[in-house]
């Protein structure tokens, strides 16, 4: 007998079991039959509400870790942008440089400055294809999870 149990935010536990125990299942028909229609609606409806607030709040929770996760990777790549900015020129002085002894001053700097931008740009494009794969930062599995309980609430309600 295999058995999922389910915990939501609000720390309520749902289970679920394949097999179901005949005394208990009789036992459930019974007390069904003395309840009322109105109950039973009452019963669904806040147990609808209360699965909806449930999974707006894991939404909402999705949502705030993959923007602390962009956030932090925004941060970094402005960290390691500061540090390339000085590298570059670092670099870039020693190949105007190491040019000017081939080339005279103001072409070896024109050269140098070219090839810089032609790098930062492939650099650039290749961030943008990084960010775009990130965005938008919606909560891909909370809705799946959405739809497959309304899935299974459908199933129960066709019975």
């Amino acid at each position: 007998m295999t058995m999922e149990v389910r915990r939501d935010p609000e720390g309520m536990t749902f289970r679920t079991d394949e097999q179901h125990d005949d005394t208990a299942a009789r036992r459930r028909d019974w007390e069904e039959r003395d309840r009322s229609v109105t109950d039973l609606v009452g019963d669904l409806t806040s147990q609808v509400a209360h699965l909806a607030r449930v999974e707006a709040q894991l939404a909402a929770r999705e949502v705030t870790d993959k923007a602390k996760r962009g956030a932090m990777g925004g941060g970094l790549f402005a960290v390691a942008g500061v540090i390339a900015i000085y590298g570059g020129a670092a670099l870039a002085s020693a190949a105007v440089f190491a040019l000017w002894l081939v080339w005279p001053g103001w072409l070896a700097a024109i050269v140098v400055g070219v090839a810089l931008f032609i790098l930062a740009g492939i650099i650039a494009m290749a961030a943008r294809s990084k960010l775009k794969r990130a965005m938008p930062p919606t909560p891909d599995e909370t809705m799946d999870n959405a739809r497959e309980d309304v899935r299974a609430m459908s199933g129960r309600m066709e019975r």
